[in-house]
């Protein structure tokens, strides 16, 4: 069944599921149909599990084809009768990439938790309610797959994988092994908080830590397995991409609401710099005496000074641009996880600034 980008939300904020599955997907056509069979294949398990325990568990599946030119819509449809898992495909109107499929299906989605995987099969789906289980049982916001035995080419993906990884982790702060494992867990109050641009998804560890602790951030190790069908989308030029991006996410998690500091920063760096330079210019004039009409110093010198003007001026602009983003787009720059009153505050409806999401509200009550 086909239904508008209308009929998507709707249906997705009109029904509670545990856990909404978020698949990307781009020229699968011969992949996707073993995709939805084993991530069925793990939704009954973890079911049935839940069903000896004593517990209820409700799962739903999004695929998102991110402009195919193959049949992968059609092979998604077609699989997804044969299985009992709530389903829905999403189709875009042109390639986006994978991090615009990836928030399109977060927005889509209506579970307490998101897990997102390839649509490739080199993530395993089986792997999905261990890592479900202990989300929960360390109260994590976040739970990322760290790749074992990682099955990929060793100069075009492993080397540049490491180098990015490791770089990623030393200049964020946020120590992951495994950047690049698209087969993460999320909670869907936390993940909601954050826009993914461009492509940004594989920053995703570190744009959380930007809204909840870093030690709320957790990673396991799951299967990995060689790519069967198709052929990848990376090659090396990816390294590169990624540490272009990095200097983008390094500026945002620092100053994304006080860019005013940044320039302000090296607006008075480079005056200072060219304070010194105009002060022994001007020293060789009036001391020493000399010629200072043609030396390139006393040029560099009012460059270097005009040059800190502007930057000064552009991080006072910059932090009135700030301001009106924040009140125009009712983000916060801060989210709560929680209150904790008394039963005259309970009846309050909190609800936190930026989000859909309810506060969660812990009653106390006062001992008789």
């Amino acid at each position: 069944m086909k239904t508008n980008d209308m009929d998507v939300t709707l249906q997705s904020r009109s029904a509670n599921f545990d856990l909404s599955v978020v698949v990307p997907l781009y020229n699968e056509e011969e992949s996707v149909v073993h995709l939805i069979a084993a991530i069925g294949d793990a939704h009954e398990q973890a079911t049935k599990s839940a069903e000896e325990s004593g517990e209820s568990l409700s799962w739903e599946l999004i695929l998102v084809d991110d402009g195919s030119t193959d049949s992968t819509v059609q092979s998604a449809c077609d699989a997804s009768a044969g299985i009992s898992l709530p389903t829905r495909v999403i189709t875009m109107n042109r390639n986006f990439g994978q991090t615009a499929a990836m928030q399109a299906g977060i927005d889509a989605s209506h579970g307490e938790l998101i897990a997102t995987l390839d649509g490739d099969l080199q993530n395993d789906p089986a792997d999905i309610p261990k890592m479900v289980d202990h989300l929960r049982a360390n109260d994590l916001d976040l739970l990322v797959g760290k790749r074992k035995k990682r099955k990929d080419g060793l100069i075009l993906r492993l080397i540049p994988s490491w180098i990015a990884n490791r770089l990623i982790a030393k200049v964020t702060g946020v120590k992951i092994r495994d950047y690049g494992c698209s087969l993460k867990i999320y909670r869907a109050s936390i993940i909601r908080q954050i826009s993914l641009l461009g492509e940004m998804h594989r920053f995703i560890p570190a744009w959380i830590a930007s809204v909840t602790h870093p030690n709320r951030i957790g990673e396991i190790d799951v299967n990995h397995s060689p790519r069967q069908f198709g052929q990848s989308k990376y090659g090396i030029s990816r390294t590169i991409r990624v540490i272009l991006d990095l200097v983008s996410v390094l500026f945002f998690l620092k100053y994304r609401a006080r860019p005013g500091h940044f320039f302000g920063t090296l607006g008075l760096a480079v005056g200072a710099v060219g304070v010194l330079m105009m002060g022994i210019v001007m020293f060789s004039k009036l001391v020493v005496g000399e010629d200072i009409g043609t030396r390139p110093m006393f040029l560099l010198g009012g460059l270097a000074m005009l040059s800190s003007l502007q930057l000064i001026c552009f991080g006072v602009m910059s932090e009135m641009l700030t301001r009106i983003y924040f009140d125009s787009s009712k983000t916060s720059t801060y989210s709560v996880r929680e209150t904790h009153g008394n039963e005259a505050s309970s009846n309050a409806s909190l609800v936190n600034k930026g989000s859909s999401d309810p506060v969660t509200h812990v009653q106390i009550r006062r001992a008789a």
